[in-house]
């Protein structure tokens, strides 16, 4: 028997360490030689901390929500009376988060621990790379890698195959490789960073390159740490450093931690730091795989593009096309975030509906309130109105409705969230995270935000809308990469799907979904049975009234934080 305790970033913070203390305290204290382990991300991050417990013939039981208080019950009646513990094991309902899913990039992650490499090579962990360099041609993996349809998982998805291919024909005397993590993706980092670092030594054969590089934020600490103990372990196995699997060919991998520029995900502005210099895009051509870091052959790709290359290695090109949609091959990982009922990771075939992914995977909405829209594709992407939730998640079809797929974000609205305010949000955030070296980026991004910010103060003016559409498409024309033509979009999908909340807001001074502060006022209906808890919670003292009659609120003094409506349990708070 075997206790393993999810510890990637979600469960840690969620406990999973004092967890993990106390399993080991109880155990101690019963004389139970059971051994205890950790593992990545599970993908369920809205059920941490998770316990899986394995038993002598590998039978499976997950816990949910695992706080130290459980501990000792699931000690008492799994591990000492050999029956699962039913009332804090997963639900059926729950199991489909993980059930619905076809994971290729995530098949290892909350299996394996991520800081042993015979984990790995246990499930066949670096049998793909052994294949590749000991029996195969650097035009023979390029040709597998095409025939799989493969495409970057970052942003554009373009071809991956192709990108390797125009590093390989190029003679320069070295070339290098790099994994762009600057853009998310720290759950398969902690949770599996040796299929990383496989896709990456099979990638730098392919191309010729001997050194790769890990362009990783330095806020993910811990999937820094599991990167540098997966290549440590990886060299001493001799998978990594001279001549891999005595084949004679010699790669290595070294991580750069950047301080967090959004604007490094670009691929020229990553170059840029990695030399040293403030993260800035560069003119295009010449492209990286041309004159990249410095000025020799460079591809760069994403984590989770690395991530499916073992296992295409392995499986076949032909059983990676097989899954998904007729252009966009294989599968996609999503974080589902936001107002829906299970967040966490979940990995799909490219072609499911949002739809789909959204109910089948993420089980809805949160409160069963009304799904209004989703942001597709982080800060830059747009948001995707529920009448397009039939729309098949592809590369093509996710871009004509004004989003994009990037690196995976998916962002769950529901009938609360006033979408004025949410296009506000994004730009604020790329404004800041701008470079400045465009005056299109640099300037009209700020005078967005500005108009933005007048419109949900309640003092938007006849045409703000129009001054808005002008700006967003002298931005997306004038900015040089991809950050400022892209910081527009969820100004224009809010403007093409919610233009009547624009419209409300600048002239009916009303906010149709009741959120924008200033826009809205607190009232005390007849429905109020005086119990205090709403005068109680009040940070302002702004609510007085007497024991078991109706309260009141000074307009004058409420600062609209939304206490009262909070506290209230009768329901008799309105927003007007």
């Amino acid at each position: 028997m075997k206790i393993i305790i999810g510890q990637g970033s979600c469960g840690i913070a969620s406990g999973a360490k004092k967890t993990e203390e106390e399993f080991r305290k109880v155990l101690a204290a019963e004389n139970l030689d059971v051994k205890v382990d950790f593992t990545g991300c599970v993908g369920t991050c809205y059920l941490e901390p998770i316990v899986d417990i394995y038993d002598d013939n590998g039978e499976m039981t997950r816990y949910v929500k695992v706080q130290p208080d459980k501990v000792q019950a699931i000690v008492d009646g799994h591990v000492k009376g050999g029956k699962p513990v039913e009332e804090l094991a997963i639900g059926a309902d729950d199991e489909t988060f993980i059930g619905k899913q076809q994971r290729v990039v995530l098949n290892k992650c909350g299996i394996i621990n991520p800081e042993n490499i015979d984990d790995y090579i246990a499930v066949g962990g670096y049998d793909a790379t052994r294949k590749v360099v000991t029996s195969m041609s650097p035009d023979e993996v390029i040709e597998v890698i095409k025939v799989s349809g493969l495409r970057g998982r970052g942003g554009a998805g373009f071809p991956t195959w192709f990108k390797w291919d125009a590093a390989k024909n190029n003679s320069a005397d070295e070339k290098f490789i790099v994994c762009n993590a600057d853009e998310g993706d720290p759950g398969v980092l902690e949770g599996d960073p040796h299929s990383v670092l496989e896709g990456m030594t099979i990638g730098g054969f392919a191309m010729g390159a001997t050194e790769g590089i890990i362009y990783c934020h330095a806020e993910y600490p811990l999937a820094i740490k599991r990167l540098e103990i997966a290549m440590e372990q990886a060299r001493e196995k001799g998978f990594l450093g001279k001549n891999i699997f005595g084949s004679g060919y010699d790669f290595d991998i070294r991580i750069k931690a950047g301080a967090g520029a959004f604007v490094c995900g670009e691929e020229t502005a990553l170059i840029a730091s990695l030399e040293g210099e403030r993260g800035m895009p560069r003119l295009k051509p010449p492209f990286p795989a041309q004159k990249g870091y410095w000025q020799k052959p460079t591809n760069i790709n994403n984590v989770e593009t690395y991530a499916n290359v073992a296992w295409i290695i392995v499986n076949g090109g032909e059983a990676f096309a097989a899954m998904g949609s007729e252009k966009s091959n294989g599968t996609k990982v999503f974080a589902l975030a936001g107002k829906i009922k299970k967040a966490g990771l979940a990995e799909v075939p490219m072609g499911l509906t949002i739809r789909e992914i959204i109910d089948g995977i993420g089980g809805g909405i949160k409160n069963d309130r009304e799904f209004k829209a989703v942001q597709l594709g982080g800060p830059s992407g747009g948001c995707v109105p529920e009448s397009l939730a039939d729309t098949p998640v592809t590369y093509e079809d996710i871009v004509k409705t004004g989003a994009i797929v990037g690196s995976g974000g998916m962002i769950v609205m529901d009938e609360d969230t006033c979408m004025v305010d949410m296009a506000r949000y994004f730009l604020d955030f790329t404004r800041k995270e701008s470079c400045g070296k465009c005056n299109y980026c640099r300037l009209g991004t700020k005078r967005m935000l500005e108009i933005l910010e007048r419109i949900t103060e309640g003092k938007g003016k006849d045409g703000d809308i129009q001054l808005l559409e002008e700006l967003a498409d002298k931005i997306k024309n004038g900015s040089l990469c991809g950050l400022g033509q892209t910081a527009p979009n969820p100004v224009l999908t809010t403007l093409k799907y919610f233009r009547n909340e624009y419209e409300d807001h600048i002239y009916n001074h009303k906010c149709t979904a009741r959120s924008c502060k200033a826009l809205i006022k607190f009232n005390i209906t007849d429905r109020c049975v005086g119990c205090t808890a709403c005068a109680r919670n009040c940070p302002v003292s702004a609510i007085t009234g007497e024991v078991k009659k109706q309260h009141t609120i000074d307009q004058t003094i409420c600062i609209k934080c939304g206490k009262c409506e909070e506290s209230c349990r009768f329901g008799a708070i309105d927003r007007l």
